[in-house]
């Protein structure tokens, strides 16, 4: 294995890490306080009427992803995912606040005490992070399938 292609994957690697690392604390900090997540989903716009669906789901839907992360099989899947969740959520973010007076965080832990310019930087951070893993992999999974195709 080349030298760039064992970093490529040890960078993916660590962006997956990280990953798992946020997505099991986002959903543990909600799943500890259910209640409380549930009630901060009430309160915001658009998707109230959904809080108690989404209360459940969005935390089962971080752990899932953090489980994709931790397996190179399904790595590549994991980080399609967590790209997919940041940018919905951020893309939420947005419309609520072009369009709502008030905003409630439904955020727990560390993250709640954030501002929304804040969590849309964070969220764009972390989507760079799987945009740089997602074309890494690609580019690797592409190496692989050409040196296996000139053996």
């Amino acid at each position: 294995m080349k030298w760039n292609e064992k970093h490529k994957n040890l960078i993916v690697g660590a962006i997956g890490l990280l990953f798992v690392v946020l997505f099991v604390y986002t959903a543990s900090s909600k799943l500890i306080d259910l209640e409380l997540f549930h009630t901060r989903l009430e309160r915001m716009p658009f998707i109230s009427p959904y809080a108690q669906w989404i209360s459940w789901i969005i935390p089962f839907m971080e752990l899932v992803i953090a489980g994709l992360l931790l397996f190179k099989k399904y790595r590549h899947i994991g980080l399609y995912a967590s790209l997919v969740l940041l940018a919905m959520f951020t893309a939420y973010i947005i419309t609520v606040l072009q369009f709502s007076d008030h905003v409630p965080c439904s955020c727990g832990g560390v993250l709640s005490a954030m501002g929304w310019d804040d969590h849309i930087l964070f969220n764009g951070f972390f989507m760079a992070l799987a945009l740089t893993a997602i074309n890494l992999n690609i580019k690797q999974t592409k190496s692989a399938n050409d040196i296996q195709n000139t053996t």
